[in-house]
C-alpha cells in the first residue's frame, strides 16, 4: 500500500473517534533513534490562522527531551493495532527499540518519521510549547485524579505540514 497527500480539510474521520478510539503515535528523531509514544490528549483546530495539532506529553517521559529539542515529529492514527499501540504507551524506548518489537517500520518526510502501518499520518513542524500549569485550572479536581506527583504535561503546538493516508492506487 501507498500514502496519498490530502488536505486538511479533505480528512473525512471523526476526530474525537480517532483520538479516543483509535489513539495516536507521536513519533520523534531521538539522535538518530526514532522513538515512539502512544498519545490520547490531542487537540487539533486552528490556531495563528494555521492548521494546528496540539499532543501533550509528561516530563518523565523518553520521548519528552527529544520532542522539545527537535523541529518536527508525526502523528499517526492506526485501525486495529491496539496491543501494539497499548504497548507503545506504557513501556519505554530509553534502552531498546520499540517499533521494532512492535513489527512497525519506518519511512521519513525529509527528516520527520513515521510509521508505515498507520492509516493516517500528520507531518507536524512545532510551533510553541508551554506547560500546563497548576495555578491557571479553574476546574481544580482535575488536578486531584490526574496530577498527583504534580507532573505536569507541557503541550507541543504543531502546524500540519502534511497529511497522508493509506490508498490503494
Amino acid at each position: 500500500m501507498m500514502f496519498k497527500e490530502i488536505k486538511p480539510e479533505q480528512l473525512d474521520r471523526n476526530i474525537f473517534d480517532l483520538i479516543k478510539n483509535n489513539w495516536g503515535v507521536l513519533t520523534v528523531d531521538c539522535d538518530n533513534k526514532i522513538n515512539a509514544m502512544t498519545v490520547s490528549w490531542v487537540q487539533m483546530g486552528q490556531l495563528w490562522n494555521k492548521d494546528v495539532i496540539t499532543v501533550y506529553v509528561r516530563p518523565q517521559r523518553y520521548t519528552y527531551n527529544h520532542i522539545i529539542e527537535k523541529e518536527d515529529f508525526s502523528l499517526a492514527f492506526f485501525d486495529g493495532y491496539k496491543k501494539e499501540l497499548g504497548y507503545l504507551g506504557k513501556e519505554s524506548g530509553r534502552d531498546f527499540d520499540k517499533l521494532k518489537k512492535c513489527g512497525f517500520t519506518i519511512s521519513k518526510d525529509g527528516s520527520t518519521p513515521y510509521i508505515n502501518e498507520a492509516n493516517i499520518i500528520f507531518i507536524i513542524k512545532k510551533l510553541y510549547s508551554n506547560t500546563i500549569k497548576k495555578d491557571n485550572f479553574i476546574d481544580k479536581s482535575i488536578i486531584d485524579y490526574t496530577y498527583q506527583e504534580e507532573d505536569f504535561h507541557m503541550g507541543f503546538v504543531g502546524e500540519i505540514v502534511k497529511i497522508l493516508i493509506k490508498s490503494d492506487d
